[in-house]
Formats: C-alpha cells, sequence, structure tokens
C-alpha cells in the first residue's frame, strides 16, 4: 500500500464547521441562537478523497481548481499538511468552494454554501498538468461534485485508458456518458436512480446496471447502498456485500472513504472484487465518526 500512488482529480471544498451553545430562542424570529465556542476546517470533496487514501497508508495527488482567495489558500495549507501532492490551478474570479455548518448540541442546525464556476481556461490547463502527472501514478480517481471542476474529464479519461491506467469515477448528474470507459463508477441508490429510473425489484437493478456499464463500457459499477450494504456489477455478474456498520453517527463523506479505499487497492495491485469487502468495512467505520472523517490502516485491518 505505501508504494501505491493515486492522482485525484476534482472538485475540493473547505469544510468549515462552527460549534456552539443554544441556550435561548432569538426574540426577532422563532430561531436558536447559537453562541460560537469553537471553529473547525477539514478538507472537503475531492481533498477530503485525498485525504482518505494518505489516510489509509498511500500516496496521493490532488489536481483541482480553487479561487484565489483567503479559504483556498487555507485549504491548500490543509491538504499540504497531511502529505498530499498540491496541484491547485488559480481562478482569480473563482470563489472556492465552502460549505459552513452550524453545529448546537451534536446536531447541525445550519449549512451556508459559497460557490461558483471556474473559468474554461483554466481548466484546459489542468489537462496538460494532468498529461504530466499521469504517468507517476498506479490509478486515477474522479471526484465529481458538480461544481464545474471537471468539464474535460472525458479527454481526461482517455488519456488515462490509452496509459493503461484503472479509472475510479464518484459520479454526480444525470449524464454519465461523460463518464465513458472508465473502470468502475461508485453512484450511491439515489445518484443510480437519476440515471436508469426506479427499479422494481433485483432482478430489474440487475438488468438496468448492466446494460448502462456496457453502454459505457465500464468495467463495473459499484452500487453504494447505505443500510444494505453495496453490490459490484461487472461482467461476471454481482458480488454484493452487506453493510458493516456497527453504529451510523454520520454519513458525510462515506462515499469519500469508499472510492479513496477502493484506489488505494486497486493502485497496489488489488483486484476490483477483491477490493469491494475492505472498502465496505472503511465506509462502515467512517460513518461511526462526526462529519468528513477518514479511515487509517491500522483501524481498517485490526477489524478485517
Amino acid at each position: 500500500m505505501a508504494a501505491a500512488r493515486v492522482l485525484v482529480v476534482g472538485d475540493v471544498m473547505l469544510d468549515r464547521y462552527w460549534y456552539g451553545a443554544v441556550d435561548r430562542i432569538s426574540p426577532e424570529a422563532p430561531v436558536p441562537v447559537v453562541r460560537i465556542t469553537r471553529e473547525e476546517e477539514r478538507n472537503g470533496g475531492a481533498a477530503n478523497v485525498a485525504y482518505n487514501v494518505v489516510t489509509l497508508g498511500a500516496q496521493a495527488s490532488l489536481l483541482t481548481v480553487v479561487g484565489d482567495d483567503e479559504a483556498s489558500h487555507k485549504l491548500e495549507a490543509l491538504v499540504a499538511n497531511t502529505g498530499i501532492q498540491t496541484h491547485f490551478g488559480r481562478d482569480a474570479d473563482l470563489k472556492t468552494t465552502v460549505k459552513l455548518r452550524v453545529i448546537g448540541r451534536q446536531q447541525q442546525l445550519l449549512r451556508l454554501d459559497f460557490e461558483n464556476t471556474p473559468k474554461s481556461e483554466i481548466l484546459a490547463s489542468q489537462t496538460a498538468a494532468f498529461e504530466n502527472l499521469l504517468p507517476q501514478h498506479d490509478a486515477v480517481l474522479f471526484s465529481d461534485y458538480g461544481k464545474g471542476g471537471l468539464a474535460h474529464i472525458t479527454d481526461m479519461i482517455a488519456r488515462a485508458r490509452a496509459a493503461g491506467k484503472p479509472i475510479l469515477v464518484d459520479p454526480k448528474g444525470s449524464d454519465y456518458t461523460r463518464y465513458q470507459n472508465a473502470s468502475v463508477i461508485t453512484p450511491n441508490r439515489a445518484e443510480l436512480q437519476q440515471v436508469v429510473g426506479n427499479w422494481r425489484d433485483e432482478d430489474d437493478l440487475r438488468a438496468k446496471v448492466q446494460q448502462l456499464r456496457q453502454q459505457l463500457n465500464l468495467e463495473a459499477v459499484l452500487l453504494t447502498r447505505s443500510e444494505e450494504g453495496m453490490t459490484l456489477f461487472d461482467a461476471q455478474g454481482e458480488l454484493h456485500v452487506s453493510a458493516q456498520a456497527r453504529e451510523v453517527f454520520d454519513v458525510t463523506g462515506a462515499g469519500d472513504t469508499v472510492i479513496a479505499t477502493m484506489a488505494a487497492l486497486v493502485a497496489a495491485g488489488v483486484s476490483l472484487r477483491d477490493a469491494v469487502p475492505i472498502a465496505n468495512q472503511a465506509g462502515g467505520l467512517v460513518v461511526g465518526k462526526f462529519g468528513t472523517a477518514t479511515v487509517s490502516f491500522d483501524e481498517l485491518f485490526a477489524t478485517a
């Protein structure tokens, strides 16, 4: 695992948490007054995915586009401190995505999102950077949060495919044709429904996913199913693993952990089928933690 190198490409964000005490209701409106006592900042989006890769003991590089603002410099410092190699393209007109969560009494009371879309010429320059980084990595992971940072993903997938690299995609939106020729995509139930529609039963689901897999020329589709575990659909059929969570505290970032674990293992030479039960275990551990969290190699393999 220590020699495995994963190139993470996608939309990053700064996750801010403001914790406070809630002692009264505002006299101005029927809302709680939160007296902030503590602030915390964490890697979010693709930055959290890359952080999950390094926490597992593998190496990660992060290619992304951010603004030239306070949030982007905070995020870059956070990411660099974890040992991730940062490759940040900057767009002065871009507002770096920030998700601010206000927490009172161990509950999320409010979330504020700050964001806009990057310029196309900045994104085009990232394709050249991607081509330079590609030979140095064993697997490529695209983390799509629908923020506009992966406008050139089709071209990047073609280059990675030509270089013989495994390609993992955490998808977003209703148009999956842009992920054509990837090795595996990892939608959750709601994301898959957006693309293939509702399914009547397992047979209907199987038929729809296999049709999608063949249409997009994917090696596999890994469907994450929350309390139902996850199912890998590939040319051999399917492989289902049951959920491992002992206690579900917070599902934030669980999909990040699953795909990061898959990418780290695949980069280390593990097959998709062998990686799935371990990634499922990692997802089960991370939902027992608060906020965007990670799982260490020792935690994962102590329970494996």
